[in-house]
């Protein structure tokens, strides 16, 4: 019977203790995490509702972790002023690189406006993206949250700069020249030929067919997010204000 008595003795201890300066401590500590649940249920169960009712515009969708985590990031920068433009790029590199793994999301109408093939980096793996990393010339994909910038004229033709948002996870994307272009081994003909998509330099490189289209829609301060299970959800700690 000890192993029934015994936790109800704590309770008792706790709750009638003499030192109350400590019960109340417990109290507010406790209150907080049930509030700070609460509201984190109640963000996951809002954008649950608008997964819901995404307009897939016949798109296969994102699965809804990663479309969640991604939401989350959206709104905190968007709060913060970081990312001005209602679209989010969603890129999930858990996914076979022979699968359609970007979607462009205009989060003012709720539709999925593009769904392609996007290719990692080279030293990020083979089919399947494995190892990630934000040094130079380490021919990697670099995870986490981006904003998007300037279109410019590379050796791709039209490309677009991205700004890494988090520190030691991104933050040299535009240092590595980690940037969206065009490239002929992104394609169906190229997973074809060698059963699986061809590789970039560590830029989330995509069809040359839809690159003007896609870029001219998310440049100029608009949210990108590369996921990777790998990686724990921690964006807001290590955000670069």
């Amino acid at each position: 019977m000890i192993y029934k008595i015994y936790p109800l003795l704590v309770f008792f201890l706790l709750s009638f203790g003499k030192d109350s300066k400590n019960t109340s401590e417990l109290k507010s500590v406790t209150t907080k995490n049930i509030a700070k649940v609460e509201t984190n249920l109640s963000v996951d169960a809002k954008i649950a509702n608008v997964y819901s009712t995404l307009d897939s515009n016949n798109f296969k969708l994102p699965e809804l972790k990663t479309f969640t985590e991604a939401v989350k990031g959206f709104y905190l920068l968007k709060e913060r002023g970081i990312i001005q433009k209602n679209i989010l790029t969603l890129i999930d590199f858990s996914l076979s690189s022979n699968t359609k793994r970007l979607w462009v999301i205009d989060m003012t109408t709720n539709k999925v406006l593009f769904n392609s093939l996007v290719a990692h980096g080279r030293n990020t793996g083979e089919e399947f993206a494995t190892t990630f990393s934000n040094l130079n010339s380490s021919f990697k994909s670099s995870l986490g949250f981006y904003a998007t910038g300037e279109i410019y004229q590379g050796k791709h033709g039209a490309s677009l700069r991205l700004d890494g948002l988090e520190r030691g996870l991104n933050d040299n994307a535009r240092e590595r020249g980690v940037v969206m272009h065009g490239a002929d081994y992104v394609s169906e003909s190229f997973i074809r030929d060698h059963k699986r998509l061809g590789r970039s330099q560590g830029c989330p490189a995509v069809p040359v067919e839809l690159t003007n289209e896609i870029i001219q829609v998310i440049k100029d301060k608009s949210c990108l997010y590369i996921y990777h299970p790998s990686r724990s959800f921690t964006m807001e700690e290590k955000l670069i204000s």
